[in-house]
């Protein structure tokens, strides 16, 4: 790796912790200049996938007030997402990647649908539950979606944090700042168990110094991230999600 290829992969690092702290999808920032550098493609998602956990981290840290009163839902679904990562993580290392990546744009797609529409999701939910018991906090739908974005996230990890903000902004009553600031907390769950399972099972697709400088740039880009999220009205948030969202779709279609 030369001194420019190494300020690349920083630098890209850096923009990745930014973007999943505020939004979701800085892998596919990280991922395709790994790609571009000329690492192997296994090789270039599980050392980017560690690279990301101190990144992930520190976007928890900052994102730590919408938390505190959030434990028990992070704890619950953060059970779905370990087993979801960690069979996404083995997933990966067993099965041919095109088989999953095929599927990977329309997932996104459906994200942005449901981010878009979530507004208005959630107020014909509030009409239709008028005089009935208050919904679940945390119901087989959610921890059923959980566990599969931890799949999906375990084995490409790209824009996981759409699908969850999605997913779960029409089957748990809250803002979207408390819903990003759970999406965070739980992806960070999902890249730890599989950082886990990729040290385990394949050590030798590891590439460590891809890992410190991604986790060296992300580390600062997800407090960056966290700080910047935090601060952005609704409308402008859920703005960016689908924007980031579209553009994930297009560099994934592209060949």
């Amino acid at each position: 790796m030369t001194t420019v290829d190494a300020v690349l992969v920083l630098l890209a690092g850096t923009a990745a912790g930014a973007i999943n702290a505020a939004v979701g999808s800085g892998s596919l920032i990280t991922f395709p200049t790994l790609l571009a550098l000329g690492f192997p493609p296994v090789l270039a998602n599980v050392s980017n996938n560690i690279g990301l956990v101190p990144g992930g981290a520190a976007s928890v840290w900052g994102y730590r007030r919408e938390l505190a009163d959030q434990r028990r839902r992070l704890l619950v679904l953060g059970t779905m997402s370990v087993l979801g990562g960690t069979a996404g993580a083995v997933l990966l290392l067993v099965l041919p990647a095109s088989a999953f990546r095929a599927v990977v744009p329309a997932l996104i797609g459906v994200a942005i649908v449901l981010v878009a529409a979530q507004p208005w999701i959630q107020r014909r939910l509030a009409r239709r539950r008028e005089g009935r018991a208050a919904r679940a906090d945390v119901g087989p739908g959610s921890l059923l979606a959980t566990a599969v974005v931890g799949v999906y996230g375990g084995y490409f990890g790209g824009a996981q944090g759409i699908l969850l903000v999605g997913v779960l902004g029409t089957m748990i009553d809250e803002t979207l700042q408390r819903l990003n600031a759970l999406k965070n907390g739980l992806v960070t769950c999902v890249n730890a168990v599989a950082a886990v399972t990729f040290l385990v099972m394949a050590p030798e697709q590891v590439d460590w110094r891809v890992v410190g400088l991604i986790a060296v740039g992300s580390s600062v880009g997800g407090l960056v991230g966290s700080r910047v999220g935090r601060r952005l009205p609704q409308p402008v948030l859920r703005a960016v999600i689908v924007v980031v969202g579209l553009v994930a779709i297009v560099n994934l279609l592209l060949p």
